[in-house]
């Protein structure tokens, strides 16, 4: 099983590494031709679309999963109760659209609701039969399906804006990744659908706590752009997710493959406590031996990426990649909970975790805009963060007995590089600063990522070799880069 899990965090790694480039690569290319009131025009209303997506999620994918041996009228099924959801929901998108444009004072936002409603109504089509593959622990289909519908939504995107500088450029990309992820499900894994609904109570009854928690858990992370977007205005709110794009991204895609292989991994050894608890841990340390850096190296390096690549229009997003990137960066200490959860069936843990979250994150979201505008959002946010890892380390105690001082203990080396790294990189900043040239921000920044990278490394290898080479994530680095060379020096022999 460690096998097909390493080729599945392969194909899934290699996937999000070209979905996150290529998205980035749209974000900063966008942003060079629509306005911070474009982006903030079409967040409010795909932020709209996540809500009411949330509220009405089924959750059938993970339920299938679980399933020990669903048949064909259990994907059937699935399949039906996806289609008349989406239906449901993007009918009820549509004709709520004139009315929220109103109360939104844009009447740019009707015609931008409809046109996604309708994409959202054909969402339900998507083959169910993609997680047969995703069961058994293969992965490739993920990699063909996250690259060909990014591919072609950015490059649709990009086309549009340098051609009309609209941000309909946006929607436009949106739209395609949705209809080129449906094709691409039935091209990978043939399936013909039938309609019924004869296992929809069985489906239900798993996934009911999961579809609770994802409506809290979006709502969650979604109320800031609504708030943002009604108070603040468009412009505000574009700032506010390009920022959480450029900073959050990186970070949840490096670990997002990771996340979707352990659930049907953790699945296999759930019956053995011991094992289970080994193989949490081995994973945990690993995603924030890689991701933590990630994000802490995105907040130190904001204010070169942002007026290099943006430009000086763009400079109140420095502040919201500096919080966010640093909140992720935190969130990798605690993040392979999802799954550990699932696989012992405790997705009524999952919602009250989520319920609790939005019960902090909330108020302290809406005070923090209240005394000091979008900086007291930030501020909200990045506290419930710190709020909602302990939250996530207590379920794990709660579920394999790790307690909350082993959790932090088995990161100490990641947490001491990432000091070193903020440290160094601080210094080097604070001597060079940005640039003024555009030769000189770019060497600039290839110093930066040079000095954080080798003192990251150096701390956290150093403390390895003084601590006795303990057995830890530096090991599957190891055995991993030792594997790379030894087939490099086959192939090479050949």
């Amino acid at each position: 099983m460690k096998q097909q899990l390493a080729k599945g965090v392969a194909w899934l790694s290699a996937a999000k590494l070209i979905v996150n480039g290529l998205s980035t690569v749209s974000t900063l290319i966008l942003a060079r031709y629509l306005t911070p009131d474009d982006f903030g025009l079409v967040a409010f209303a795909t932020t709209m679309l996540s809500v009411i997506s949330a509220v009405t999620e089924l959750s059938l994918a993970s339920a299938l999963i679980h399933h020990r041996d669903p048949t064909d009228i259990h994907y059937n099924t699935a399949w039906t109760m996806n289609v008349l959801r989406s239906l449901a929901i993007g009918l009820i998108f549509c004709l709520a659209a004139p009315w929220i444009s109103e109360i939104h004072g844009d009447p740019r936002l009707q015609s931008v609701m409809m046109v996604l409603g309708v994409t959202l109504a054909m969402n339900g089509l998507t083959n169910p039969k993609m997680v047969v593959l995703t069961k058994n622990l293969v992965f490739w289909q993920e990699f063909v399906r996250n690259v060909a519908e990014r591919l072609a939504g950015v490059t649709v995107g990009v086309v549009i804006a340098i051609v009309y500088q609209s941000y309909w450029a946006l929607i436009a990309s949106t739209v395609v990744s949705q209809l080129v992820s449906i094709a691409v499900s039935y091209l990978v894994y043939p399936y013909r659908p039938r309609i019924t609904l004869r296992h929809a109570k069985q489906l239900w009854s798993f996934s009911i706590w999961l579809t609770l928690g994802q409506i809290i858990n979006t709502l969650n992370w979604k109320f800031d752009h609504l708030l943002v977007g009604f108070l603040l205005g468009n412009k505000a709110l574009g700032y506010y997710t390009v920022g959480d794009n450029l900073s959050t991204k990186p970070t949840r895609e490096m670990i997002s493959p990771l996340e979707t292989t352990l659930f049907p991994g953790f699945s296999k050894i759930g019956d053995d406590k011991q094992r289970l608890k080994n193989a949490y841990r081995k994973a945990q340390t690993l995603v924030a031996l890689i991701a933590l850096p990630v994000g802490v190296g995105i907040a130190l390096l904001s204010s070169s990426i942002v007026l290099l690549f943006l430009g000086q229009k763009w400079e109140p997003v420095i502040l919201v990649i500096q919080i966010m990137a640093g909140s992720v960066a935190i969130q990798t200490l605690s993040s392979a909970v999802q799954p550990l959860a699932l696989s012992q069936g405790q997705t009524k843990l999952l919602f009250k975790r989520d319920l609790i979250s939005f019960a902090i994150r909330i108020p302290l979201i809406v005070i923090g805009l209240w005394t000091a505008g979008l900086l007291g959002v930030l501020i909200g946010r990045a506290l419930s963060t710190l709020v909602s890892v302990h939250m996530n380390m207590t379920i794990v105690k709660m579920i394999i007995g790790t307690s909350i001082r082993e959790q932090w203990l088995a990161n100490i080396r990641s947490l001491a590089g990432v000091a070193g790294m903020v440290l160094l990189v601080g210094v080097a900043h604070y001597q060079l600063g940005v640039g003024h040239s555009t030769l000189q921000m770019i060497t600039h920044l290839i110093l930066f990522v040079f000095v954080g990278t080798v003192a990251y490394a150096s701390v956290v290898l150093g403390l390895w070799l003084f601590m006795g080479k303990p057995h830890g994530p530096e090991h599957e680095c190891i055995n991993l880069l030792q594997s790379l060379i030894g087939k490099v020096k086959a192939h090479l022999n050949k």
